[in-house]
């Protein structure tokens, strides 16, 4: 059902019109986005496709493997013209059985291939979650570093619009939970390009989550990104606007509805700092923890379940680490803790919207003045 959707609006107008009615306008996250001598503007779908390219051309190790990537030129078009260049030796179309295609890959990631697998959605990974977990993640720790699984997993993570709980999903959690593992959340067609290269030319198995509303977002780069030679550190977030009052990270699209509400709460006097986390596992925690030493207030964002999220484990860092620096408790902002509904007034009340991170960073700057007045 959701490959005959996909096939019927394509990436055509219609499907753009759709998904700009059922995501907030972008313009107002565009502000303060820190990028240096921005040239031009690309897409999200575009700097994964050029840095899929690029590292193709530069690694003949390099092959992609997944459902409808070569004759159809992927589901959401990440992979368009690559087998025209590179051909069905490197650009190989499976049947639907994740669980095949993924064995087959992390195979070839062992014997010094690498291997990128493409999930129409992470969803359907559930399939392959042995490969993923007991075969690709373990191996390198019990075979004492003899065996090394260069593959990256990736695709669309979390939710879309109109397609159910089966659909709807964020797996950051799930697959950050592992050792063995590196977790990176693309936000941005600079994180898209320069952590989708990283990914591929890291040694070790990466988990790597777009989310399919972000493919048509277009970012500012700068030639720096536009370079071949450009690649983001994994385990490095970025502060993609300065603050000094209250800090708020976010991860994937939750980063554009954070700068969103920096902004409305910078027209109240509340100047916000926003952390684009960029990698899961490693967690940046020191750039977490000296934000929060300097704002003193903390509210975490992300689009999955609370209950053992990625927000927790953030607070359990500032907790650990930066306790004695909080005057308010810290603001968990996530989505419901129920299967994701299918009705659109539902879905829109599942999942974090720019009123609740407001509405959160409120609660926390303002429930310090009566402990700051206390103190």
């Amino acid at each position: 059902m959701l490959g005959a959707a996909r096939r019927q609006l394509g990436s055509g107008p219609m499907l753009g019109q759709v998904l700009r009615r059922l995501r907030p306008a972008a313009a107002a996250a565009e502000v303060a986005r820190g990028y240096s001598a921005a040239a031009k503007e690309m897409t999200v779908r575009d700097a994964l496709n050029s840095a899929l390219d690029e590292e193709m051309s530069a690694d003949p190790s390099v092959f992609l493997m997944g459902e409808e990537v070569g004759e159809y030129q992927g589901a959401y078009k990440i992979s368009k013209g690559l087998l025209d260049k590179y051909g069905p030796d490197r650009v190989l179309d499976t049947p639907i059985t994740e669980a095949g295609f993924t064995g087959i890959g992390v195979g070839a990631a062992y014997q010094g291939l690498r291997p990128v697998i493409e999930f129409m959605t992470f969803n359907f990974s559930m399939q392959a979650i042995d490969h993923i977990i007991n075969s690709a993640a373990k191996s390198n720790y019990m075979s004492a570093g003899q065996i090394s699984v260069p593959i990256v997993f990736r695709g669309p993570n979390g939710a879309a619009a109109g397609v159910g709980a089966q659909h709807s999903q964020c797996y950051a959690a799930w697959f950050a939970h592992v050792p063995g593992l590196k977790v990176l959340t693309p936000y941005s067609s600079e994180d898209a390009r320069g952590l989708l290269k990283a990914a591929i030319r890291d040694p070790d198995p990466v988990i790597f989550l777009e989310n399919e509303l972000l493919y048509g977002e277009s970012f500012p780069v700068s030639a720096e990104v536009l370079d071949s030679s450009f690649c983001l550190p994994i385990g490095k977030a970025k502060i993609e606007r300065g603050g000094k009052d209250v800090t708020i990270t976010a991860f994937s699209k939750m980063v554009g509805y954070a700068l969103q509400a920096a902004e409305i709460l910078s027209k109240e006097g509340i100047s916000a700092e926003v952390i684009n986390l960029r990698s899961i596992r490693p967690l940046d925690k020191a750039a977490i923890n000296a934000s929060v030493r300097k704002t003193n207030r903390l509210v975490t964002v992300e689009e999955g379940f609370p209950q053992h999220g990625i927000g927790a484990e953030i607070c359990m860092s500032v907790v650990e680490e930066s306790f004695e620096y909080l005057d308010a408790p810290v603001e968990r902002i996530a989505g419901a803790d129920v299967p994701m509904p299918y009705a659109a007034n539902l879905e829109r009340m599942a999942v974090p919207q720019v009123d609740d991170i407001v509405r959160a960073a409120k609660r926390a700057c303002y429930r310090a003045v009566p402990m700051a007045a206390a103190a």
